[in-house]
């Protein structure tokens, strides 16, 4: 004899965490005005770099060394050993030529910069439950204000964000997040700032200083004795 089948039970799917891709979209496109592109499966939201600033990617140790050049409303965003300074839009484009200027173009630098058409990992807007307090404890220990990170221990390891700041490895968050209601654009670091007026961060001091950090990191690789199997 065979047995009856039992009904088949529809289980709904688990709902999606409150801080969901949507609402992340929802907060950059309508509260700040950035452009956004849509994830995929698994996969962050990404900004659109250019329309409205572009990006300063240096190691934390250097990133942390140029904060004190930077506004009280400058972003900063930080995504594993790497610091994200945002710059005024167009100047990806005068970087390589203000470190010629400074001297630095002839040397190999750990510093990228993105402009239009780039794009970044969408931070989690700030708030509760958000890790941005903890990240700049995590990043600024002992440290008041921006005055930079702690430097590296003599092994030269590097200071993340694994197990210290709640996200998930490798995330970005923000150090200083953008504050909607506030002209984000004029916090930012510009090549006109330099012997003008106004309050916009003087781009020249901050690559300088950032340039200065990333020669010195690598010679301190360098200095490093190799590791032996």
């Amino acid at each position: 004899m065979v047995g009856t089948v039992p009904p088949v039970t529809t289980v709904p799917f688990p709902r999606r965490p409150l801080e969901s891709s949507d609402q992340v979209r929802r907060w950059y496109e309508n509260e700040l005005g950035w452009p956004t592109v849509p994830a995929g499966p698994g996969s962050p939201l990404r900004l659109c770099v250019g329309p409205c600033y572009d990006v300063l990617d240096v190691p934390l140790e250097a990133g942390g060394a140029g904060l004190r050049h930077l506004a009280p409303g400058s972003p900063v965003a930080v995504q594993g050993d790497r610091m994200r300074l945002l710059l005024a839009a167009g100047s990806a484009e005068e970087v390589p030529g203000v470190l010629d200027w400074l001297e630095w173009g002839a040397l190999a630098l750990d510093l990228r910069t993105l402009g239009e058409g780039g794009l970044m990992d969408a931070p989690p807007p700030p708030g509760p439950g958000a890790p941005t307090d903890v990240v700049r404890r995590a990043l600024l220990p002992g440290a008041t204000g921006a005055r930079g990170l702690a430097e590296p221990g003599p092994t030269g390891s590097r200071p993340t964000l694994a197990g210290r700041s709640g996200a998930p490895r490798g995330a970005a968050v923000w150090l200083r997040p953008p504050v909607p209601g506030r002209e984000t654009e004029v916090s930012l670091p510009t090549l006109s700032a330099l012997g003008g007026g106004g309050d916009a961060p003087d781009l020249v001091r901050l690559l300088d200083t950032v340039a200065t950090w990333c020669h010195r990191l690598r010679l301190r690789a360098c200095a490093q004795p190799p590791v032996c199997p």
